[in-house]
């Protein structure tokens, strides 16, 4: 028997209160007849009219834009922004709302997740509720800070540079991006024609002047002639093999942090806000206090920004061993620790990886998985390792409060938690949580 179509309730209208804030950068309404409704482009106790974009009868939820504010929270500013709103650039999330207001909902946030998945209250969890901003972001009103020195441009079918809009592969043409970092905006990405190609990433460094774009090209399309406003280095991705090559220029930017230069390859994984780096770095070295001659690790260790600190930290009769998925990633982490003899960069999965090196124990553990998180397997292995202390920083508060309760079933406790607002008027959250042995906190 074949099961009953559905009808969308795309461009339905209900007039709604906005509840509270949601992951993910909406906030939760209903509808007269109870249907959830994940809401962007509004705030908690705001009065509004939302149009749903997606969403059937007797779905378990929709979502929607508000498209008018009837009655607006004294959070609400003008988007700065003139290409955000609804169906319009989905980059940003909370362009309208003031930035001590944005933190605010971002500290709802996590303060959500670790009470819904690790059942842990901020208290608890050794966290003031406070989400902090970088150094410098605190700007005048109508000033955005531009931290973005990473921005990935969609192009569409007249070659023009633009940006997705909210979940969807339509591209919302642009002349500029508020929160692009300077080194970006400088190369005028926007103005150039970029026919035949699917999209272009534009990498500014913060440690250095070196600039890079990477070309995807539609298949069969020649790349273009690069003559931008300031010099760059050239990648493509190629067609047969995903993978990132040189075209012109290095192959890598050189990125500073804790008085190091890091050479980053192919557009490989740095943190994207300029203060990011040093801001997380130090938060992990203040919680995890390591002594000389401690064993440490660090896993998920992209080019080697922990790792760096922690060899930096634990002195010559100290080791720290680093285990990177990436190739060119392991590559960079190995030549940019090359004068540290007690380091040793592994390339492999973690979860795969640890248990071959014949390690059983640990002094420090530091791990900055992806947005997934470490998940269940690993996060039992970390915790036979006896760490004195470990370091978790996550850029996905739910992922950070799952894995918390494993580390918990593991016998660790959280000592500290602290969050940074390193994703100004997006919806995303860095935080750090320093875990020990559950029984030295009793």
């Amino acid at each position: 028997m074949q099961a009953e179509e559905k009808t969308s309730l795309v461009g339905e209208e209900y007039e709604v209160e906005v509840g509270p804030v949601a992951h993910g950068g909406h906030c939760i309404a209903r509808t007269s007849e109870g249907q959830v409704l994940f809401v962007r482009h509004t705030l908690p106790g705001e009065r509004v009219v939302a149009r749903v974009t997606s969403g059937d009868e007797g779905d378990r939820f929709l979502r929607a834009d508000a498209v008018q504010v009837l009655d607006a929270s004294k959070d609400r500013v003008e988007a700065p922004c003139p290409y955000s709103g609804p169906g319009r650039c989905g980059g940003c999330d909370w362009q309208h709302a003031k930035p001590g207001a944005q933190r605010r909902l971002k500290g709802d946030v996590v303060a959500e997740q670790l009470q819904r998945l690790a059942g842990l209250t901020p208290e608890e969890a050794g966290w003031d509720g406070t989400v902090m901003p970088a150094e410098g972001d605190k700007l005048p009103a109508g000033q955005v800070p531009q931290w973005r020195t990473r921005v990935q441009y969609a192009v569409d079918e007249d070659g023009n540079a633009g940006l997705r809009r909210h979940r969807s592969h339509e591209v919302e043409p642009i002349d500029f991006c508020m929160i692009a970092a300077e080194g970006v905006s400088e190369l005028g990405i926007e103005k150039r024609d970029w026919s035949g190609m699917e999209s272009v990433d534009a990498i500014a460094a913060t440690g250095s002047q070196d600039r890079m774009v990477i070309l995807e090209p539609k298949p069969g399309a020649r790349l273009p002639l690069v003559e931008l406003d300031k010099p760059v280095s050239v990648m493509r991705v190629g067609e047969k093999d995903g993978g990132v090559h040189r075209v012109h220029g290095r192959a890598f930017v050189r990125e500073r942090a804790d008085d190091r230069t890091y050479r980053v390859g192919s557009g490989g994984f740095w943190q994207v806000h300029p203060q990011a780096a040093d801001t997380l770095m130090r938060a992990v070295m203040q919680g995890l206090l390591p002594r000389k001659g401690d064993t440490a690790l660090d896993l998920y260790c992209g080019v080697g920004l922990f790792a760096g600190a922690l060899a930096d930290r634990v002195g010559e009769k100290g080791a720290v061993l680093g285990i990177e998925s990436g190739k060119r990633a392991v590559e960079d982490a190995r030549h940019n620790l090359a004068a540290f003899d007690r380091v040793r960069i592994e390339q492999g999965k973690v979860d795969a990886t640890l248990p071959r090196t014949g390690i059983t124990e640990a002094d420090l553990i530091v791990l900055d998985p992806p947005r997934a998180g470490a998940g269940k397997k690993t996060v039992a292995h970390l915790t036979t390792l006896g760490a004195r202390r470990i370091a978790y920083v996550a850029c996905d508060p739910a992922a950070l409060a799952r894995d918390i309760g494993y580390f918990r079933e593991g016998g660790y406790r959280v000592r500290t938690l602290r969050a940074f607002d390193l994703f100004p008027m997006t919806h995303h959250v860095e935080c750090v949580a320093i875990l020990e042995p559950a029984e030295k906190g009793a």
